[in-house]
């Protein structure tokens, strides 16, 4: 089935048992999220250089195409400020914002990015989700925010800035036309975060949001503060998008596949990330590669309907689930109540101005910035803090793309590091017992005469090669051994440059009159050592299924067994020599 593990059976899953009581959390979470959804929507279409509507119609067909495709029962999808800023900082370097040729090209990497998910989600490529580590997510994200809320100083302060997403730029930018103020605009943004921040500690159930648009609307048309230069929305056009597909071009395709890469994997970390927040609360699971089906599906699908790229929602995720969402059909709901709106209620939002909506960005915007998170990280494991923050500045100050790119590429140095340098452990002998431990850690573990019996902390590869080759041969030489022992009990794989390393190394040991055994090795790397020859190389009858073993053959053949067996009854002193 093409689906894989079948889109149909993720459908069945929540549809079985449902009932009338569920179908009621569902309608009240769904049509809470929607009415949070209209101003959302509108803002961040106008976050990513589009007109507002096409947040409207970012919300249809992708929350349709979530109901019936997604694994996360309590995610609401739409239209999200960090993809709206990755959209805009991408798109705004070939096109002119709010122009036909950068909304063609908006609506081109939304198809881009539903192609590249869908293709991942079926050839089950879930597991890249690691590459954006948790301090990459983190550090990226906070300097997102930050980027997001100084990108909204223009329609704050009724200014016209640049389309520089550079937050240092932006501020001088501003600073520089100070004078030009329009001070009716700074009191509605204003008033609007105010009203927000207070809603959010007093009234967290109330959907701050559509009250702060109703008010601020109402307060527009009865002062008439459109005339006085505020900004605002204007006539909206009514009815649902047609379909049609994005123009496109090689060209265009080329200049945007940086974007849509990045973007795919900032939207499938976010779906993530929320999904297991509450999965693991409401006790079940989601599943990686359909949630890269469904979010390839539904951006695919909306690209056709006029739709900007869209993803999971933070915020609207956790109103959903305090709502009582059930199962992802409080998505669709949430579509049905937007199709409403677009056949409706459009003429509703002429008067609203353009300041309200800089103020619930930047609201939403600064509330992704979490410093406790930082200081974990650095508290937890200094080198995640360190790339964290290099992620966060980065960012701030080469750009989107190149932050997003600078913070993955430290995870992977990291990575690379601590393969590279695994933990090398010479290994003793417990008394009364068969067990062998670290001699750096265990003061009562004994090393008997002769024997190096060696462990390696990670899987043999390329990156470490070396390192093992190094290390046993810098416990041989001029320490009298006469064999050596790799204990393999926590390599769980090797490569073709690990095997040519231990035939070298046995070669090596060989001409220095020291046999090499091996101990604890998996079935996969044994299989591996015998296709390749490399056993036969070295002798089968050297190779056993645990460093006991290995330990009391070598013993056994140098005639000194009851030294051993002695040691493991506990009649030896764990100190001899």
């Amino acid at each position: 089935m093409i689906f894989g593990d079948s889109a149909s059976a993720y459908f069945l899953t929540w549809r079985h048992g449902y009932n009338r009581a569920l179908f009621k959390s569902d309608l009240i979470a769904g049509l809470t999220v929607g009415v949070v959804l209209i101003p959302q929507g509108m803002a961040y279409a106008l976050l990513a250089g589009v007109p507002p509507v096409y947040g409207l119609y970012a919300s249809l067909v992708p929350l349709i195409v979530y109901t019936f495709l997604g694994s996360s029962r309590q995610l609401a999808v739409g239209v999200v400020a960090i993809d709206s800023l990755v959209v805009a900082a991408g798109v705004g370097a070939l096109a002119a914002a709010n122009s036909e040729s950068f909304l063609g090209h908006v609506l081109l990497l939304a198809l881009m990015v539903g192609v590249i998910q869908l293709a991942m989600g079926l050839l089950r490529f879930g597991f890249v989700v690691s590459l954006l580590s948790k301090p990459v997510i983190t550090g990226f994200t906070a300097a997102a925010a930050i980027i997001i809320g100084m990108s909204q100083l223009q329609h704050l302060m009724g200014l016209s800035l640049g389309r520089n997403l550079n937050v240092f730029i932006l501020l001088s930018e501003a600073f520089s036309k100070i004078e030009d103020v329009q001070m009716a605009s700074v009191m509605i943004g204003l008033g609007g975060i105010v009203l927000l921040i207070a809603m959010m500690k007093w009234l967290p159930r109330v959907p701050g949001p559509l009250i702060v648009v109703l008010v601020s609307a109402f307060m527009v048309y009865f002062t008439r503060l459109d005339s006085e230069g505020v900004a605002i929305v204007g006539s909206i056009p009514a009815g649902l998008p047609a379909p049609s597909f994005p123009p496109f071009s090689y060209e265009s395709i080329r200049e945007l596949f940086p974007t849509a890469v990045t973007l795919s994997l900032i939207q499938f970390m976010g779906v993530m990330s929320l999904g297991k927040v509450f999965a693991t609360k409401n006790g079940y699971r989601v599943q990686p590669n359909q949630e890269l089906i469904a979010l390839g599906t539904m951006n695919l699908a909306g690209s056709a309907f006029l739709s900007i790229p869209v993803s999971g929602s933070y915020s609207r995720s956790a109103v959903n689930d305090r709502a009582g969402a059930k199962s992802p059909l409080a998505n669709g709901i949430a579509a049905l109540l937007i199709l409403c709106t677009l056949l409706f209620l459009t003429p509703f939002f002429y008067y609203l101005p353009i300041p309200i909506f800089a103020s619930i960005i930047m609201v939403a915007a600064f509330s992704l910035v979490n410093i406790g998170e930082v200081r974990f990280l650095l508290k937890t494991k200094a080198v995640d803090g360190v790339i964290a923050l290099v992620t966060f500045f980065a960012t701030l100050i080469l750009g989107i793309e190149q932050g997003m790119l600078v913070g993955v590429s430290l995870s992977i140095v990291a990575i690379m590091y601590r393969i590279g340098r695994p933990n090398v452990a010479i290994l003793g002998h417990l008394p009364g017992s068969r067990s062998f431990r670290d001699v750096n850690n265990h003061r009562q573990a004994h090393q008997f005469e002769g024997i190096v019996l060696i462990r390696i902390d990670a899987s043999f590869s390329f990156a470490n090669a070396d390192l093992l080759q190094d290390a046993i041969q810098e416990h041989t030489i001029d320490k009298k051994a006469r064999a050596v022992i790799l204990d393999a009990s926590s390599v769980n794989d090797l490569d073709t440059t690990a095997l040519s390393a231990l035939a070298d190394l046995n070669q090596v040991l060989r001409a220095k009159n020291i046999s090499f055994y091996f101990a604890s090795f998996r079935q996969k790397s044994l299989d591996m050592l015998e296709s390749s020859g490399t056993m036969a190389e070295m002798d089968p009858s050297h190779f056993f299924l645990s460093a006991d073993q290995a330990v009391l053959h070598v013993l056994t053949l140098w005639g000194r067994e009851r030294e051993y067996l002695d040691r493991i009854a506990g009649q030896a002193d764990s100190d001899s020599a």
